[in-house]
């Protein structure tokens, strides 16, 4: 009698799960590591000169660039703003909300406010003031992470994970993650450019936020081979 051949282990460092935890780890160890090191004041000299990069050498309070530029630049930063991110997120929500979608719905929404929670926490906790530069935007909340880097992060990698897995199409795939990708990384660039962020308080969120939507996305795996949402 013959034996059939004993089946293939189920998990294999190739996973897009297995990936992605390894991704998470280096993310969070690459934020602790820096975290250090801004307590420690080893970044500020690196943070202060990419700041003057984007400053005007002859009037500092100015960035770099003409006027209709540095409008622009206002203009994309407050996508990263929690009210915008809040109509943003608002929106999705609702759209599968309405489309039968019930938990992957309230499950984004958990993500986004969990985010929100923990760039608040990280901000009161390290408590690192704000760049100490002329005429820049008022703001009310310390530095570092960057909230606007942070939570963008978590709301449109999030949001475009999700997307990504509502279709079959690569394409569309594709589209949905590098949009997501490119907003997350635009916010963040404006906020060195306005001189509102160290850039060590970017790369801060961008790496948490990175790592709490990969975080997400793993549960959005769970909901999509989980039985399906019912239609109200």
């Amino acid at each position: 009698m013959t034996y059939p051949p004993p089946s293939s282990p189920t998990w294999s460092w190739r996973s897009p799960r297995i990936i992605a935890a390894l991704v998470v780890a280096a993310l969070l160890g690459g934020f602790g590591m820096l975290a250090d090191e801004v307590l420690e004041g080893d970044t500020l000299s690196f943070d202060n000169a990419i700041l003057a990069l984007f400053r005007n050498p002859a009037n500092p309070a100015e960035p770099i660039g003409p006027t209709w530029l540095q409008e622009a630049v206002r203009d994309v930063t407050s996508l990263g703003s929690f009210s915008l991110l809040g109509i943003i997120t608002f929106v999705v929500v609702m759209a599968l909300l309405l489309g039968g979608k019930q938990r992957t719905g309230w499950y984004l929404t958990a993500c986004v406010v969990s985010g929100a929670i923990v760039s608040t926490v990280l901000k009161d906790l390290f408590n690192r003031p704000r760049p100490d530069l002329p005429a820049v935007a008022r703001v009310f909340t310390s530095s570092f992470p960057s909230g606007h880097a942070l939570v963008s992060a978590v709301v449109f990698l999030t949001i475009g994970a999700v997307l990504s897995e509502a279709t079959d199409r690569l394409r569309l795939k594709v589209f949905y993650l590098v949009v997501a990708g490119v907003l997350t990384l635009v916010v963040g660039a404006t906020r060195v450019y306005l001189g509102v962020h160290y850039p060590t308080d970017v790369l801060a969120g961008w790496m948490l936020g990175s790592g709490w939507a990969l975080i997400c996305w793993a549960g959005v795996q769970f909901l999509k081979h989980s039985p399906a949402d019912t239609t109200d």
